[in-house]
């Protein structure tokens, strides 16, 4: 769904280094600007390009737009470039990036859509090299070609599929509409305001009197955005929020027993401005946990009061998890911590077990638990020292790019609707776990509906159901006509999750036009079954420290 276009207020404070429609011309040249001038514009919100140099008629320099007052972090880049002339081939080389090795190094592409053919969509590889350049001081340089194929688009190129706070601010308004079978389960509200007055939404879903055979209210907190360069992270949280409102059993079980409280935009400042890392005075927010004053990081701090106020008789708060993007490992994957007691630290890598078996792009070479003394600033570290020490607390981190299966060694890229479906696994875990610690009974459990196996027709006297003669036919694949070929996000994802054959994208260099063929081609492996929309299967009795011990085979 399209939750809208971004606010026109950013056009004035995101424009505060960043090129506001930038037209190019060649040395010599003066007067109206011709077709064919490249314009670049990034003063929009989330936009992000600080300096354009022109080194030949083919080839241009981009150059990122450091953090808010923090000239060291310099990846994140979304930018626009219209007054194109048809068929006009160019080289954009991004010179500046801070992080050098990154997944660009495994065949991660940018992203790239125009004004009439909406959808992100990933550049082939074949175009896009990131290489060390004597010519910049032998630094590491992200080059693509691209050919604009009609005068009238203007092209869109990001690090990743942007996700803005006024998409956010408009999803949230949507979501509200839909909540109206909750009743008083769920809850939106303002915790504080940024820097810049922008709002810190927390939503609440669940029942805030808790269970009737709890003693205890059991919480779950949830937090996404706090490095506004990981959008990808949003749209984790959204689809954990839409699986938590809707009328899935698994979710109104979890309702009617834990009270989540979700931050979505834990950064609003930086994100609207287009930040990698920092907020809008240059603060990484998510390093500064144990430091946060109420001046200088007004949303930690409203946080931190927040987690403080559940340790008391009626509250028992279970998780705090912050969601991330990673840029240089592929797959979703959990960072946790060690204790020096045996039982605490088994409690606390029972959920990423649980996970692990629910999420099918779940990396566990990448899984990681310790206590590393230069992450004491994050929220893993510093939470789990400061809150009680039942609260177990955990970096959910999600891949800039893609997943590989469990069973098979070829890269899927992330679209849309799988970082949607990381949120929906999350919940799933929690389901699990709860009835694993006897929260939530295991007659609930029972009571859930399975899927019925659909059984054929039987027919009497041996009649057979005679078939005409009917031809088996491809299905459709719908290819944007776009310039460039994209055979990561749709094909390989939906080959991997739906099982059909491979779509064969070929590009006429002619007219510059894709024609999407449909032409069988043979694996050689056979292609996996996800587990997309199975039901949970859970134990009857709760689990024992022995138990436990049987689960932990990371």
């Amino acid at each position: 769904m399209d939750f809208g276009e971004d606010s026109d207020e950013s056009d004035g404070e995101n424009g505060m280094g960043n090129v506001n429609r930038l037209i190019v011309r060649p040395p010599g040249h003066s007067g109206k600007a011709k077709r064919g001038h490249l314009c670049f514009d990034a003063s929009f919100e989330t936009g992000n390009l600080g300096r354009v140099d022109l080194i030949n008629e083919f080839e241009y320099d981009l150059y990122i737009r450091p953090d808010s007052c923090s000239p060291r972090f310099r990846f994140w880049f979304n930018f626009t470039v219209d007054n194109v002339k048809q068929d006009q081939r160019v080289i954009f080389n991004i010179v500046n990036m801070h992080i050098g090795k990154n997944l660009f190094t495994a065949r991660m592409t940018p992203m790239v859509k125009s004004s009439t053919r909406n959808k992100w969509q990933r550049m082939p590889k074949e175009y896009v090299f990131y290489h060390r350049s004597s010519t910049h001081r032998n630094h590491y340089v992200l080059s693509f070609v691209f050919g604009f194929d009609k005068e009238d688009e203007i092209y869109q190129f990001a690090m990743a599929i942007p996700y803005s706070y006024s998409r956010l601010q408009t999803f949230l308004n949507v979501l509200e509409t839909r909540t109206l079978h909750l009743k008083r389960n769920f809850n939106r509200e303002s915790l504080t305001t940024s820097l810049h007055n922008r709002r810190l939404e927390l939503i609440t879903v669940g029942n805030d009197k808790g269970a009737h055979n709890q003693s205890k209210k059991r919480i779950i907190a949830v937090m996404a955005r706090i490095n506004p360069g990981d959008s990808p992270s949003s749209m984790v949280c959204q689809g954990l929020l839409e699986i938590l409102i809707s009328s899935n059993s698994l979710a109104s079980v979890l309702r009617k027993n834990v009270i989540f409280k979700v931050l979505p935009m834990m950064n609003p400042d930086g994100v609207f401005v287009g930040n990698h890392r920092s907020n809008i005075m240059g603060v990484d927010l998510s390093r500064s946990w144990h430091i946060a004053t109420s001046f200088s990081h007004p949303t930690l701090w409203a946080v931190l009061q927040m987690l403080r106020s559940f340790q008391d008789e009626s509250n028992q708060l279970d998780f705090v998890i912050d969601i991330h993007t990673h840029s240089s490992l592929n797959g979703c994957f959990i960072y946790g911590n060690t204790y020096d007691d045996f039982y605490r630290y088994e409690r606390h890598v029972l959920f990423p077990k649980l996970f692990a078996s629910a999420a099918v792009d779940y990396a566990k070479d990448n899984t990681l638990f310790n206590s590393d003394p230069m992450a004491n600033g994050t929220s893993r570290r510093h939470l789990c020292c400061s809150l009680d020490s039942k609260v177990n607390t955990y970096l959910l981190e999600v891949s800039i790019f893609g997943y590989k299966t469990k069973e098979y060694d070829y890269l899927i890229p992330y679209s849309e609707e799988s970082y949607k479906r990381c949120g929906m696994n999350l919940v799933k875990a929690f389901l699990e776990y709860y009835h694993c610690i006897g929260i939530i009974p295991t007659q609930l459990i029972k009571n859930l509906p399975t899927k019925k196996k659909r059984t054929g027709k039987r027919y009497k006297n041996n009649d057979k159901l005679t078939l005409g003669n009917v031809k088996r036919r491809s299905a459709q694949v719908h290819v944007q006509d776009i310039s460039i070929t994209y055979d990561s996000e749709i094909t390989l994802e939906t080959c991997a999750n739906k099982k059909i054959r491979s779509p064969k994208v070929l590009v006429n260099t002619r007219n510059n036009r894709i024609k999407g063929e449909y032409t069988p081609r043979k694996f050689n492996k056979t292609l996996p079954e996800t587990n997309e929309h199975c039901n949970v299967s859970l134990t009857e009795t709760s689990l024992s420290i022995i138990d436990i011990n049987k689960m932990l085979d990371f």
